[in-house]
């Protein structure tokens, strides 16, 4: 710009940034080129340049016992590391899968000082109370796995769950024969807290829209139990005499599939959730017939990039940052 305007790049940027001792003449001949050809402020470079540090709290499950939580992790862990020239650094509170532990780790988030904050609302009235108290803070917070929709400032980066939960009801009416019998067999470690029904409840209201928008005469028994995970109190092979599809809401679907395996249960499709290592051995050995993936490492890096963004640029403004649902079956995973 400054060889186009033919003054020195200090002239230009005094008239960008409006610091006056500039000519009247050397400003309309600024002013012109960028009318001319658009300016569009480099705002990472001029932070690297200013050498601005942004801390991020990190408030996710332990993931050494849950498998799941490893993929956003690993996503949240990649972004880092590519925006740690851009000054960024992350701070991470991680929690037992319990909702005391939740509330401990969370008392220490409020009283630090952090520049934003991504948080996965898994205990979700826990997470309301939390958040309400946080966004005293006046940083943004993004939201990875389920949404909290009502809080301002807050920003989700994911799946719309009820989508999600349709999408598995088609996928399961291929091909059944009318009055079909399905299952939806919600699988809840005995340790868990109830709050963490929120994305299930969507899912299952999701998936029930489906069949009712088609106007589908089929059978449907909805069953919650801890047995098949826990085997304490195995459940007997009668519970799926009849049934022609089982729907599991998350991504415990390999419990199933195993117990489908060790009782020789054939006939009946099986639909889950996400790309654990097990579901993803039973769906090769097309024990599952298919998996919906929610892409949570995705949803980690994207929910660092956003912050990143909103706190070095503040242009990213939408309230709802989607990731795509995936279908994935034996034919398609690599």
């Amino acid at each position: 710009m400054a060889e186009l305007a033919q003054v020195s790049v200090g002239t230009v940027d005094r008239i960008i940034h409006n610091r006056g001792q500039v000519t009247p003449e050397n400003i309309e001949k600024v002013q012109a080129i960028i009318n001319e050809y658009g300016y569009v402020k480099n705002v990472m470079a001029s932070n690297l340049a200013l050498n601005k540090k942004y801390r991020f709290a990190v408030f996710l499950p332990k993931s050494d016992t849950i498998e799941y939580w490893k993929a956003p992790l690993n996503g949240i862990q990649k972004a880092a590391q590519e925006l740690t020239i851009m000054g960024v650094a992350l701070e991470y509170y991680f929690f037992d899968f319990n909702e005391d532990a939740f509330v401990q780790a969370a008392q220490q988030i409020l009283i630090a000082d952090h520049d934003g904050l991504v948080l996965a609302p898994i205990f979700q009235e826990a997470a309301r109370s939390f958040l309400e108290k946080y966004q005293e803070k006046n940083t943004p917070i993004v939201l990875i796995d389920s949404n909290l929709p009502g809080l301002k400032n807050v920003f989700y980066v994911g799946q719309d769950s009820h989508k999600s939960g349709y999408l598995a009801g088609k996928l399961t009416g291929y091909g059944l024969q009318p009055n079909a019998h399905i299952l939806i067999l919600k699988l809840k470690s005995i340790n868990e807290n109830t709050n963490r029904n929120n994305v299930f409840i969507q899912r299952i209201q999701g998936f029930r829209d489906y069949f009712k928008e088609k106007k589908a005469n089929h059978n449907f028994t909805l069953f919650e139990t801890n047995s098949i995970i826990e085997s304490k109190e195995v459940v007997a092979p009668s519970l799926f005499e009849g049934i022609d599809a089982v729907y599991v809401p998350n991504s415990r679907v390999h419990f199933v599939a195993r117990f489908f395996e060790q009782h020789h249960i054939t006939s009946v499709k099986l639909i889950g959730h996400e790309l654990l290592k097990e579901n993803i051995e039973y769906l090769q050995k097309e024990r599952i017939d298919f998996l919906i993936h929610q892409k949570p490492e995705e949803q980690g890096y994207s929910a660092i990039q956003f912050l990143y963004k909103k706190k070095a640029s503040q242009e990213e403004n939408k309230e709802v940052i989607p990731i795509p649902i995936e279908i994935i079956v034996k034919e398609n995973y690599y």
